[in-house]
């Protein structure tokens, strides 16, 4: 479990880890347990995979709060964050709210820019389509903190797989959440994986950095004569294991649509070979 920084904000959440580490979910998947102090209730964001264990964490953490699940979120749809939806919706019989109407229970879905209120815990949604189309973040003003999925993680960057994925929309996602940690001292980032980033502005700056450079090399790969996929991907990646290749190939197709839509007709035609 990720206990608040001692002297340092967040405040509001408690994070309980899945235990289903990967080299994809890095020590696992985190679900976060937000409350404002003295509140009688609770927020779950992500509940985590289909693993009854964790489930029975994530209430004996609620349980430990003193409150009552009010509200469960989620920030995308992937299994690994939405696998024990139903499972805490049956225990709890709280609402859950997501940006795709297909996975809410009792309410409506998720809109970008509205504000969430539970027993003064407040919540402001962002919708940050990159990872996936459905994936948004919660920012959390009182603690200058923002849960953000799978659209950051804790270390490296995330996977933008196509066709689900695309490259165009998530660097718009970041830029509009490096906007709002320019804005203020500072931006706690509370990710889908791995640890808490306390800076969130120069960890911000670090992916999109990562992102043009990786443009570039598939850029300058393609100038070189690449012209498959797999040529791309060897070039770029070199030979990734079993549990990885799928999922590399994905992001190459994602980073070739959107270099072909910049105007790159090599992207183009190696996107579809």
């Amino acid at each position: 479990m990720i206990e608040p920084v001692e002297g340092v904000e967040p405040q509001r959440a408690r994070c309980i880890t899945a235990p289903n580490p990967s080299v994809l979910t890095l020590t696992g998947t985190n679900t976060w347990v937000l409350f404002e102090p003295d509140a009688e209730r609770c927020v779950v964001v992500d509940p985590g995979p289909a693993d009854d264990a964790h489930v029975d964490a994530v209430l004996a953490e609620v349980e430990r709060s003193g409150c009552e699940v009010a509200l469960i979120l989620l920030t995308h749809g992937h299994a690994d964050h939405s696998g024990a939806v139903d499972a805490l919706h049956a225990q709890t019989r709280a609402p859950v709210r997501a940006l795709d109407p297909a996975w809410c229970r009792g309410t409506v879905s998720l809109q970008d820019r509205e504000q969430i209120d539970v027993d003064g815990l407040v919540l402001q949604v962002m919708a940050t389509p990159g990872h996936t189309a459905d994936s948004v973040c919660l920012h959390v003003p009182r603690d200058g903190a923002l849960l953000t999925g799978d659209t950051i993680l804790g270390e490296g960057s995330s996977l933008i797989a196509w066709p689900d994925g695309r490259v165009g929309p998530y660097l718009e996602s970041l830029k509009r959440l490096r906007d709002l940690a320019a804005a203020g001292a500072s931006l706690t980032l509370l990710p889908g994986h791995g640890p808490l980033v306390l800076w969130g502005l120069p960890a911000l700056d670090t992916l999109i950095a990562h992102r043009a450079k990786r443009l570039d090399q598939i850029s300058n790969v393609l100038d070189a004569g690449s012209s498959t996929v797999g040529e791309i991907v060897a070039a770029v990646y070199g030979l990734p294991g079993p549990a990885l290749r799928d999922v590399v190939v994905a992001q190459v197709q994602a980073q070739l649509e959107y270099l072909s839509a910049t105007g790159n007709a090599r992207a183009a035609d190696a996107l579809h070979r």
